[in-house]
């Protein structure tokens, strides 16, 4: 194939060239990361709202402005150039602000969140609990007695929530050869899958010597667990519990999808596609005490126990440490320890709630390796960055009117 064409021009490489070996590489993922559901089955959801995405509010006015990271004083559209950034959107009070979107991507186009994903699905667990379904500190095999002779056998859902449990798996990210590349074979996220179903392959998991409970572990089969588990108490597929329990009282407008397996089980750990705005929707019902648009989603008291709960202790004995020192992990979601709190996931995915300053601001990106510490360092001190920049009212009473 000759010549170039306006998909090439765009992106810098041709649509033929993208393939599940080489859709979460760069510099292919640019355009993957937006379109996972050509590659991976994926279960998609109708939008909650069929009222029309509002027009992009232009973020220019904030792009010039100069902030202090790690790396060094960088003007704010330099570091979102410089750190692969694919959109940014900014809430504040409950309005969208602005938002920025890199010229491979759309407006209103949805994107991968990755593991923001299990921040989205411990949402609807604490509803199942709300209604009596779950219970967080009952033994996992209760509600799954397949997972006998696994790590899971003597965890509760609540070690699954806040990823205590004593598994021994590591996310080796970038090794297809490791338990992990098995791991996403199993899910279809790499070649060769099929053969073996996402619950088979997690029922196969052994446990670490050490206790449950002592340890926070970074350790994306538990959230998948979850996903399986609150089908199993609800009766519905997580695609249609997430639009009935979370989707559909946020009032989302843009398409969201979840890649599934061979059997169609959600990734629910990752799989979740969707708007940078409707992911802001998200971390704006938390900020509010688990309300949107005046109705209730999710318990206040589950909210609450979310921000606040969870054990230092564990999280201090995890290699999560550095990134937030104060911190916790509660319910799937991070606790700075400074009254923010947030969602991350792999290549530069993040959710970030700083009541503080009534802010949220949701940023996707296709960083080319999927942990990036430096980057990770420069977008917490960036995100915080914006809390003070914005939380001076005179600075965005123009875009408040």
């Amino acid at each position: 194939m000759t010549g170039k064409t306006a998909f090439s021009e765009r992106y810098g490489f041709r649509r033929d060239q993208v393939t599940l070996a080489n859709w979460r590489t760069a510099p292919f993922s640019r355009w993957a990361f937006q379109n996972v559901g050509e590659l991976v089955p994926s279960a998609p959801v109708v939008a909650a709202s069929t009222a029309p995405t509002q027009e992009l509010r232009d973020l220019s006015w904030l792009l010039s402005e100069t902030v202090s990271l790690p790396s060094g004083e960088k003007r704010i559209g330099d570091f979102l150039d410089g750190s692969y950034a694919d959109a940014l959107t900014i809430m504040k009070g409950g309005k969208f602000i602005g938002d920025w979107v890199a010229p491979t991507m759309n407006f209103g186009e949805k994107h991968i969140a990755f593991s923001i994903s299990k921040s989205m699905v411990a949402i609807v667990a604490g509803v199942l609990e709300d209604e009596g379904l779950l219970d967080p500190n009952a033994p996992v095999i209760d509600y799954l007695p397949e997972t006998a002779g696994s790590a899971y056998a003597d965890a509760t859902v609540r070690h699954v929530l806040d990823m205590t449990v004593s598994l021994d798996i590591e996310e080796a990210y970038l090794d297809p050869e490791s338990a992990f590349g098995r791991y996403r074979r199993a899910m279809l996220w790499n070649p060769g899958g099929g053969d073996e179903g996402l619950f088979e392959f997690l029922c196969t998991l052994k446990r670490l010597p050490t206790p449950h409970g002592e340890v926070f572990r970074y350790r994306s089969p538990n959230t998948d667990l979850l996903g399986i588990l609150l089908e199993r108490v609800s009766g519905r597929r997580i695609a249609d519990l997430m639009r009935e329990k979370l989707w559909t009282p946020l009032g989302t407008t843009g398409e969201i999808a979840i890649t599934v397996d061979r059997e169609g089980t959600s990734r629910a750990s990752a799989g979740i596609s969707l708007t940078p705005r409707d992911l802001a929707r998200v971390g704006e019902m938390m900020r509010n005490g688990g309300v949107a648009r005046g109705r209730r989603v999710v318990s206040e008291s589950w909210v609450e126990d979310t921000l606040t709960k969870g054990s230092h202790e564990a999280w201090q004995r995890s290699d999560f440490a550095p990134l937030f020192p104060k911190g916790r992990y509660r319910n799937k979601w991070y606790q700075t320890g400074e009254g923010s709190f947030c969602g991350i996931g792999i290549h530069g995915q993040w959710l970030f709630v700083d009541p503080k300053n009534e802010l949220v601001v949701v940023r996707m990106s296709c960083q080319p390796d999927p942990v990036m510490e430096a980057f990770d360092y420069d977008n917490i001190a960036f995100m915080k960055a914006l809390g003070k920049l914005l939380g001076r009212a005179s600075s965005i009473r123009k875009v408040l009117r």
